[in-house]
């Protein structure tokens, strides 16, 4: 049973926690504390089984994960859930893949505690999208390859109040983009930077289930990068990289994938 909070002592706290990009390895120390110590996990989607299993068999665990194409766990839901426990016990840790703050909903859920006075902290992680094009050797900045790098998401809401990302404008904007869940909009994606003046030739790769078992990846001009994913039959999880910063690749620099499995895909 979890940890109880005493009467009068307030609620306790929430930890936005970084679970990293899969690799075990790459969680952070602090996590892996918090992890172990925990009285209550909400966790989301891949989110390998070696990192649950730190947590302690008295812990409650509550998963909320979103995956394209199935029912997923309302936000206010999620939100609503975070309160409750925090009413009750002393540690809660909000696990998520990847780095909290890094397209992951970590600052609307921060918000949201703070307006119900939880005390919250943010714990960051190793985001995918610096992670699984390392595993490949592919730096994400590099002095001869461009001075600037654009972290955009390929995959946003319907209903979003502000418009969808300007495709074209970051093929004129930026020297290299990162892209993530944009493996379903990959063909519209790049036809739109080659309408916006990217170079078709301009260098690409995708990698799916970066760091750990089952990392695959193409590498391709940009032109042929959503045929060549198709072909090679990538799935989600996927980061996309785009730019001359692909041609700096130093393969024998990758880390070796871990020997872990990711969980089912959103």
């Amino acid at each position: 049973m979890s940890a109880t909070n005493l009467p009068g002592t307030g609620p306790g706290t929430v930890y936005l926690v970084g679970a990293g990009p899969g690799d075990p390895d790459l969680l952070t120390v602090k996590a892996q504390r918090l992890l172990q110590q925990c009285d209550a996990l909400v966790y989301d989607s891949l989110v390998p089984r070696e990192v649950l299993a730190l947590v302690p068999d008295t812990a409650e665990t509550h998963f909320v994960g979103k995956r394209r194409g199935h029912h997923s766990v309302p936000q206010p839901s999620t939100n609503a859930v975070l309160v409750e426990l925090a009413g009750r016990c002393r540690c809660v840790v909000r696990l998520k893949g990847g780095d909290p703050f890094v397209f992951g909903r970590g600052g609307e859920e921060a918000a949201h505690l703070e307006r119900q006075g939880v005390p919250v902290q943010v714990v960051p992680g190793v985001t995918a999208g610096i992670a699984a094009p390392a595993y490949l050797g592919i730096p994400v900045t590099h002095r001869r390859a461009g001075s600037s790098v654009t972290f955009v998401t390929g995959h946003e809401e319907i209903d979003k109040a502000r418009p969808g990302v300007d495709w074209r404008g970051l093929a004129r904007s930026s020297d290299g983009l990162v892209i993530y869940m944009g493996l379903h909009n990959l063909p519209h994606i790049c036809e739109e930077l080659i309408a916006g003046g990217l170079d078709p030739s301009t260098p690409a790769a995708a990698v799916q289930q970066g760091t750990v078992r089952g990392q695959r990846w193409v590498i391709a001009e940009l032109a042929q990068l959503a045929v060549e994913v198709c072909r090679a039959e990538l799935a989600s999880p996927s980061i996309v990289v785009i730019g001359e910063v692909v041609n700096q690749r130093v393969a024998s620099c990758a880390p070796e994938p871990a020997a872990v499995e990711m969980p089912i895909p959103f």
